[in-house]
């Protein structure tokens, strides 16, 4: 399976990397009109899974979180830049482990969690994709709200 298309260059939606395009620190971290996240606490979330994931593909042991607000880490004011690039860095880690891997293997030691316990390389990576998507819905509904979107490079137009 071609994983690339499912994480960073995607048919069905915009691509994460153009989703956040063009955004400075404090249109990232404003929160609008009342919404439970700004778009960097929700990249941050996306960046904090992802940055597990990809320990885990890559065989670290790394304990998963206890509890659902660990995966929301606090958001330093003015550090947008530096989430970005990491966010951005760590899924082309997933695209670049995606493509010398065995798919079918196990995730190896196995994720002590009950639904994902029995995880290949291949659904941990389409868990990763699809988690991402689900929270750039989510970043793309807070641009709109804030007069943010499109992105300078465009969006679909249907």
């Amino acid at each position: 399976m071609n994983f690339e298309e499912f994480l960073q260059s995607p048919m069905a939606y915009l691509a994460p990397e153009k989703a956040l395009e063009g955004l400075t620190a404090q249109q990232a971290e404003t929160k609008p009109h009342d919404a439970p996240h700004s778009i960097a606490e929700v990249v941050a979330h996306m960046a904090f899974w992802q940055k597990w994931f990809c320990y885990r593909i890559e065989g670290v042991d790394s304990p998963m979180a206890e509890h659902a607000a660990e995966g929301w880490p606090a958001v330093i004011p003015g550090s947008w830049p530096e989430l970005h690039a990491s966010f951005v860095e760590d899924l082309a880690t997933l695209v670049k482990l995606s493509k010398s891997m065995d798919q079918t293997a196990p995730v190896t030691p196995a994720i002590p969690f009950p639904p994902m316990t029995n995880y290949t390389m291949g659904e941990a990576l389409t868990h990763v994709a699809l988690h991402n998507a689900h929270h750039i819905g989510q970043v793309i509904t807070l641009r709109q709200i804030q007069g943010l979107w499109p992105p300078p490079a465009g969006s679909w137009t249907w």
